[in-house]
């Protein structure tokens, strides 16, 4: 898959779908990662590295607490490597319509094109993705999941991306076949080694 310089690819699913195992896969992750990862012209930024990068410093804060503030921590890292001109590809597992819009106007802001990238999976497939990473979502929350998913989905498939400027959508099978997610580079950018992203 191929998207302008400088672009914010945002990955978002089911919770279980599959989106950080994709992640792994195509940059070389090892799944214990509490900063985002710079390969070639593009910061990889996936939710697990915040939440792992608070983990244990929270004890005290209830959850809702302590999700906002890792919700933050990765949202200030999108931001960072947009400011600094690099492309993006994030996962972020909500897809409710004020996130979108949130990430939308945030590459406006960083004058980045907005996409989306779908990974499509049956809820059995995303519960039984829970299970194998050892942590399920309560059944509400997957529920309120599911409504916000298939409105995005159909919404999609009409040909309605926004607000995103594209979107494509990949099933699991898809998925397993792509073989990367390329930026094409600035004039006069060398894309440079793999390396961790310390901001």
């Amino acid at each position: 898959m191929r998207y302008p310089p400088g672009s914010l690819v945002i990955l978002t699913g089911l919770p279980g779908a599959g989106k950080t195992t994709l992640l792994e896969r195509l940059y070389g992750l090892h799944g214990a990662e509490s900063l985002p990862v710079v390969a070639g012209t593009a910061v990889v930024i996936d939710s697990s590295q915040s939440r792992r990068h608070w983990q244990g410093r929270l004890t005290w804060a209830p959850y809702p607490v302590r999700r906002a503030v890792v919700f933050v921590t990765h949202v200030t890292r999108i931001r960072q490597a947009l400011t600094q001109g690099h492309a993006v590809v994030a996962h972020n597992r909500g897809c409710a319509p004020y996130v979108l819009r949130g990430f939308a106007w945030l590459a406006r802001r960083h004058n980045a094109s907005f996409h989306l990238l779908l990974l499509d999976a049956p809820a059995d497939a995303a519960l039984a993705g829970q299970l194998a990473r050892g942590r399920v979502v309560a059944p509400r929350t997957f529920a309120r999941h599911q409504r916000r998913w298939e409105s995005l989905l159909t919404r999609v498939k009409g040909g309605d991306p926004a607000p995103a400027m594209g979107a494509r959508i990949v099933d699991r099978a898809e998925a397993g076949l792509l073989e990367a997610i390329v930026f094409d580079p600035a004039r006069g950018v060398d894309p440079g080694p793999r390396r961790s992203f310390r901001r």
